[in-house]
């Protein structure tokens, strides 16, 4: 992520962050939904209203996160 441009870094890292986050919830809910569906299989009174899925990324998850590397690109 070279860049001469402040504001073409803070996109990328904006990019970088929601990527990070995306595949986060996404092995998240993955994981979930392998377990929700073993439950049904073994056990057919299982009800689905009680799984918990992980929360989609906002916007301020994305910005925080994306605040998070900025602080690491700026360690020397």
């Amino acid at each position: 992520m070279s860049s001469n441009n402040p504001y073409a870094l803070r996109a990328g890292l904006l990019s970088q962050a929601e990527g990070i986050l995306m595949q986060r919830y996404q092995t998240q809910h993955d994981k979930v939904e392998q377990k929700m569906h073993l439950s049904l299989d073994r056990d057919k009174t299982f009800d689905i209203n009680t799984v918990t899925w992980p929360t989609f990324p906002s916007t301020e998850d994305i910005i925080a996160e994306a605040e998070k590397l900025y602080s690491f690109v700026q360690k020397k």
